[in-house]
């Protein structure tokens, strides 16, 4: 299976890429379709940014609302999600002394988008700690909802974890926000194309996801989600066309005919909207190729890898399965240095995958996708148990993060 896909994309045989979970890697299919859309757009740029801009970007938002959900008045295209996240955390009113709930696992980006917020309107971040390793929704769901109080305005979330590869079992504790007058404001960076997502079951008042990682599209195609009842909390970053002084009216259309939230944002001047164009592309190439089969097939060998990996190290893992991102797996590794063990996989072994500190675990972050192979998995485990000197050791526990 690996084989016949790893023919599919454009990654470079000499490098052993292990590593997904970035920035994605977009099949070569997908990437024709968008620079057909780049063809287009050069040709005639009148025509492609002007009479056919408005119809061309609603065809993506309804692929992925149904794909996702949704409608496509819920969403809206945008480069990434980090674009998303910044425009619904510079948006929401907080004054000081409200408090801004997160965990000790969140993207280090968004951390420093909710110390900026919190500098600029008083607001206060309280950071929970979620307990390693993560063996149940109750030991999740308690975590955070002892940081909740009667201050707290925002419960900040990663649906899938950066850093740890957790996947959190958000549903209750948004459910607890909601029914506390609390926004829910989700990372999905990781999330659509790596589990099944039903955005409105979920709900969260705002979500964001990139389609670039394991979806497949090219990079720069993402969309923000937020529901029907809290989009008019949401200001534009960039004021110009799709802004309109009544898109907060009740009923208000927007300036290009969609909801004013999505022609507010999606409207921000000239820019090259192939990548978000391509995102219909990138959805039937997974159906094409059966990703689902091919999701199973990749699951399997990231926990394989990792444990293998822990009878190596004899650390636990840092959750137990259900609460692994399917592809996507950190396998804790003795204390070492971590940049000079990054270095040498790639220069001694073309191995690129993640190796980094959290908090004080050092992690070998391992992406899985339909392109890899079990023989690049033998690899990584033979680079590493020479590098670091591994050999069969008794479990040990790591040191409680609780």
């Amino acid at each position: 299976m690996s084989e016949n896909l790893a023919r599919q994309f454009l990654l470079r045989e000499d490098v052993v890429f292990l590593n997904h979970g970035s920035f994605g890697a977009c099949p070569r299919p997908v990437f024709e379709t968008y620079q057909r859309f780049q063809l287009q757009l050069e040709s005639q740029p009148v025509e492609f940014l002007g009479r056919e801009l408005t119809e061309n970007m609603r065809v993506p938002r309804m692929a992925l609302a149904a794909e996702l959900g949704t409608t496509s008045d819920n969403l809206v295209g945008l480069t990434n999600a980090t674009l998303g996240l910044n425009i619904v955390a510079q948006s929401l009113d907080l004054q000081p002394g409200d408090q801004i709930l997160t965990t000790d696992h969140e993207y280090s980006a968004l951390e420093k988008t909710w110390a900026y917020v919190a500098r600029r309107t008083g607001a206060e971040i309280v950071v929970v700690n979620i307990p390693l390793p993560l063996t149940s929704e109750d030991q999740f769901t308690q975590a955070v909802l002892a940081g909740l109080t009667e201050r707290t305005k925002v419960l900040f979330l990663s649906h899938i974890t950066s850093p740890t590869a957790l996947l959190f079992p958000i549903e209750a504790a948004i459910a607890e926000a909601r029914q506390r007058g609390i926004w829910s404001v989700i990372d999905g960076a990781h999330t659509p194309g790596h589990i099944p997502l039903d955005l409105d079951t979920l709900g969260a008042d705002f979500y964001a996801g990139n389609c670039h990682k394991w979806m497949m599209a090219p990079k720069g195609s993402a969309f923000l989600y937020a529901r029907p009842e809290v989009q008019h909390l949401i200001n534009p970053l960039v004021i110009s066309h799709g802004w309109t002084k009544d898109s907060k009216l009740p009923g208000a259309k927007g300036a290009f005919g969609n909801s004013p939230f999505v022609d507010e944002l999606e409207m921000q001047g000239t820019r090259d909207p192939s990548a978000w164009l391509t995102v219909p592309a990138a959805l039937d190439f997974r159906r094409a190729n059966g990703w689902t089969g091919v999701q199973a097939h990749c699951q399997a060998l990231a926990q394989d890898t990792a444990r293998r990996l822990g009878e190596l190290t004899g650390l636990t893992p840092l959750s137990s399965a259900p609460f692994c991102a399917p592809q996507m797996v950190a396998m804790p590794l003795p204390d070492c240095d971590v940049d000079q063990l990054k270095l040498d996989l790639l220069e001694r072994y073309s191995i690129e995958i993640p190796v980094f500190r959290w908090q004080d675990i050092c992690i070998c972050r391992l992406s899985v996708q339909g392109y890899n192979s079990k023989p690049q998995m033998d690899l990584l485990l033979a680079a590493l148990t020479e590098l670091l000197q591994l050999k069969a050791s008794p479990p040990r526990q790591l040191a409680s993060q609780g």
